[in-house]
């Protein structure tokens, strides 16, 4: 199915099953949970995002259920309409933004309203309009995106004041990652130690530096098998895999497939690029 709403008891399901979908999460409480083995905490209603294959688990007892919004790139391409909702690496894919935002009450009630309404199209069984669930979707990813943007100019997202050392790691990361995935590496472009780099790194992104690494190098991964009609082997070689069975093995261990599988499960982007 290309698009589901449900609702999950959390205490039957202390792990959620990796998806192939994209998904929206409700949370209608303070929560702590786990996103790619990072902890994390809402201090009010929010709204959780996930793109396929992150894998999720929950960790206070506050929450006994939560509404789920699922869909397939084939369904919503979120690339294909970056334009009017700008969600791609606001909403989703972005290793240094934490997964979810938080939205205030009388937004939180209107995206309830906006999921109703889309239950009740649902209901319809044969006869609904896919055109008008996917406008209800795009409603509520850019009143999210909207929520997102006005935190980050708010500064309300957390250690930005601490240092520089994490915006020039940002930056390190983005020109190296495919030739350096070690920490030292970049410690000692910062002329620190390593535990000092280490601290530091952890203090202003939230992550451990081998943690950020791991993350940019599946993130360009997921990107390449999802936005591009590259080979497995040629995606390895990019990415500075001199063995294409060992990126295999690489990104299975964070992802929990392989590439393959995520290709196979989460298709071809509508938007990929045929000869990059």
């Amino acid at each position: 199915m290309l698009f589901h709403i449900d609702t999950v008891n959390i205490q039957t399901h202390s792990s959620w099953e990796d998806s192939s979908h994209y998904q929206i999460i409700l949370l209608p409480c303070p929560t702590e949970f786990m996103v790619d083995f990072t902890d994390y905490e809402n201090t009010s209603t929010a709204l959780l995002f996930l793109s396929p294959y992150q894998h999720l688990s929950w960790k206070g007892a506050s929450l006994t259920s939560a509404t789920r919004i699922r869909f397939h790139g084939d369904f919503y391409c979120i690339e294909y309409h970056k334009e009017e909702v700008a969600c791609n690496g606001l909403l989703f894919n972005n290793i240094y933004l934490q997964p979810f935002v938080a939205v205030n009450n009388d937004l939180y009630q209107e995206i309830e309203l906006i999921i109703g309404k889309i239950r009740t199209e649902l209901s319809a069984n044969a006869s609904f309009s896919e055109s008008v669930i996917k406008a209800y979707l795009q409603l509520i990813l850019a009143l999210s995106s909207k929520a997102k943007k006005a935190l980050i100019d708010s500064a309300i997202l957390p250690n930005a004041a601490l240092g520089q050392e994490g915006s020039l790691f940002q930056q390190l990361l983005a020109d190296n990652f495919t030739t350096h995935r070690y920490p030292y590496f970049y410690a000692e472009k910062l002329n620190l130690s390593l535990s000092a780099f280490s601290k530091k790194i952890k203090q202003q992104l939230g992550k451990s530096p081998s943690s950020l690494i791991q993350d940019c190098v599946i993130l360009e991964s997921k990107k390449q098998l999802h936005l591009t009609y590259l080979s497995i082997k040629e995606i390895a070689s990019r990415l500075g895999f001199d063995d294409e069975h060992y990126f295999s093995r690489y990104f299975k261990k964070r992802v929990g497939v392989s590439p393959s599988k995520f290709r196979e499960q989460v298709g071809i982007s509508i938007v990929a690029q045929k000869s990059p």
